[in-house]
């Protein structure tokens, strides 16, 4: 896209690399950073990986991963973003942390670069509120895995200007996604309705109503979904889901958003999914199997 042409991407998690992939193999010089330099090589590693999995399937050319990877610089400091166009940040899905983030990575931005959150349920004008550029500041919600899935919700805030929001939809467009806007409340659509659902699953776990697979083959062949809602929970991350409930409860004042006390005790366990090896399945074996 002109004008665009450098891109900041703040975590180096499973979003924050998918992120650097998508943008990376669309052209784009990546600034790509993390805590540690191990996890921002386990990141690359990974997004290597993904990408000779696209060849393997036809759908991207060796030259193409080359060039990709060379477009990615790593960092464990925030002053590798002094000459992006646009940040996106990728942090965990904690209010604190991201407002604490974006204090300490204003000052290194460039007086024109735009600021964007990939939160998937934060709100945006709280979160701009802290920064030195409202204006330029939104919401860029990518869904996992990325660089697969199509959609990406862009969420203004209060005080985003139009042109910001002109150039992030252009911007997206140019990785051949395909946007949704949302207004800025809480979980905005996506979440606002899976969440919910994710969260009823539970429930019905909770309650004795059906087992962990019951309810998954059930939403799988009753409503035609790729996954059941309590195999997705696991890889969204039980942790994600149930802070995105909370921001729904805490935002909307309505009982129907309680998060699910099971939910509540697996994360207080730590058995938040596949990346922890365990939640409403065991991951340990070949094959995942029902804990319950």
């Amino acid at each position: 896209m002109q004008g665009i042409k450098s891109i900041g991407v703040l975590g180096a998690g499973q979003m924050g690399a998918g992120i650097a992939q998508v943008f990376s193999l669309a052209g784009y010089g990546v600034k790509l950073t993390d805590i540690s330099d191990e996890k921002l090589a386990g990141a690359v590693e990974t997004i290597e990986h993904h990408m000779r999995r696209q060849v393997a399937k036809g759908r991207t050319k060796p030259e193409e991963v080359e060039a990709a990877l060379a477009k990615i610089e790593t960092a464990t400091d925030y002053s590798i973003f002094a000459d992006c166009d646009v940040v996106i940040e990728a942090a965990t899905e904690n209010e604190e942390l991201k407002r604490e983030i974006f204090k300490e990575l204003c000052p290194v931005l460039k007086p024109e670069a735009i600021l964007c959150s990939n939160t998937s349920s934060i709100s945006i004008t709280r979160l701009a509120s802290v920064t030195d550029r409202p204006a330029q500041f939104m919401g860029m919600h990518f869904m996992n895995p990325v660089p697969v899935m199509q959609l990406v919700e862009l969420i203004r805030g209060i005080a985003t200007e139009e042109s910001t929001f002109s150039t992030i939809r252009t911007l997206t467009q140019a990785l051949g996604k395909t946007t949704a806007s949302a207004e800025d409340f809480p979980a905005f659509i996506v979440n606002r309705v899976l969440m919910p659902m994710i969260n009823e699953a539970v429930y019905t776990l909770y309650e004795g109503v059906g087992s962990v697979d019951a309810i998954d083959t059930a939403m799988r062949l009753g409503a035609n979904h790729p996954m059941g809602p309590l195999e997705l929970a696991d890889f969204i991350g039980l942790d994600t889901c149930l802070a995105i409930m909370s921001v729904l409860y805490e935002g909307l004042a309505d009982t129907k958003y309680r998060p699910c006390p099971l939910l509540v005790k697996y994360v207080e366990a730590g058995w938040v999914g596949q990346k922890a090896g365990r939640g409403f399945y065991d991951y340990s074996g070949d094959v995942p199997v029902p804990t319950r």
